[in-house]
């Protein structure tokens, strides 16, 4: 492990990034703190890797925050309520997502933390601008106001096995013929695969120019929701009939998909009021600075399903999925 790597503090280590990112900051040598709140329940789920350290904390208890971000050099922030199980939940985690973000930039004022990287979302500023996306957008103005430069990494949906974009695509998918949409299905986005994510993350550890910047992240596929749900259903050979009304409200559809999926109506509600709004990269400087091989969309859906299969970090074959080679 070389001596000079920052030494970096991961929250939301349990989480559909934050549980990624943690088995490539363990791999790629960095020593990582785990902020968690239970460090038994968290290393009966985890394990141990190398380098790792956990320290129990609650962003809404400030007062645990010290001691998990001392002698730490950057910091990841990967949580995020969404929403909760029902539809009455979610300004309640608007409020808390904020007040979680105050108390971590204290903290980290307080303890001389340098860097921070947030995974925010995209989507233009305004009055038009979805609840949701503009919670994760204060977020993000929270954690850039204390003294640690913070990287704002600014995603559409991101895909991949037990993210809620794609589980609701994936439930709606397998189990209906006809799919009735809302019309805002035909909004344009520019979703991201999930491994493309944590490759993003990790590389603002390693470019130095990521620093105090708001940076877009995309894949390479800029489409409608209705081409995404297509392209699903052509990765899975499945036929299926897309049909868009305009009477759908979110609320209404929220509590449909949620009788048809596992995801609480309270995580759909906010994802659907999100696709009123564009959100496509305006500002493509991250495929300069941290240069990768950005993933189809057609590779990152047979992808999260060899990973629902089979277990993460599996990689798709040609027979994985029917996705044409």
């Amino acid at each position: 492990m070389s001596d000079n790597r920052p030494k970096v503090l991961l929250t939301g280590a349990t989480g559909f990034i934050g549980g990624r990112l943690l088995r490539v900051l363990a791999a790629e040598g960095f020593p990582v703190r785990c902020l968690v709140r239970s460090a038994e329940r968290f290393r009966k789920a985890v394990g141990e890797r190398p380098g790792m350290e956990v320290v129990e904390g609650d962003l809404l208890r400030p007062e645990t925050l010290r001691r998990a971000l001392e002698g730490m050099d950057a910091a990841f922030y990967l949580v995020h309520s969404m929403g909760g199980r029902s539809m009455w939940e979610i300004e309640s985690f608007v409020e808390r997502d904020a007040r979680a973000a105050e108390n971590f930039v204290r903290a980290a004022d307080e303890t001389g933390l340098s860097r921070i990287v947030y995974v925010g979302g995209l989507g233009e500023m305004g009055g038009n601008l979805s609840k949701h996306l503009a919670s994760r957008q204060h977020v993000g103005e929270i954690l850039a106001s204390g003294h640690a430069a913070a990287t704002v990494l600014r995603a559409a949906n991101i895909i991949g096995a037990g993210g809620a974009p794609f589980e609701m695509l994936r439930h709606l998918a397998e189990k209906l013929p006809v799919m009735v949409c809302p019309r805002w299905v035909e909004t344009l986005a520019q979703p991201i695969a999930v491994q493309n994510v944590v490759e993003y993350c990790v590389g603002c550890l390693n470019v130095p120019e990521t620093a105090g910047q708001n940076l877009d992240i995309g894949g390479p596929d800029i489409l409608s929701y209705r081409s995404l749900m297509e392209i699903y259903c052509r990765v899975r050979g499945l036929r299926r009939i897309i049909i868009t009304v305009p009477v759908l409200t979110p609320r209404l559809s929220s509590y449909w998909i949620n009788l048809v999926t596992p995801v609480p109506a309270g995580v759909v509600m906010p994802l659907l009021e999100g696709l009123k709004n564009e959100v496509v990269c305006r500002d493509n400087r991250i495929r300069e600075l941290i240069p990768i091989r950005l993933i189809p969309m057609e590779e990152a859906i047979c992808t999260a399903l060899v990973e629902s299969a089979e277990g993460p970090g599996k990689l798709p074959s040609v027979q994985a999925c029917f996705l044409a080679r």
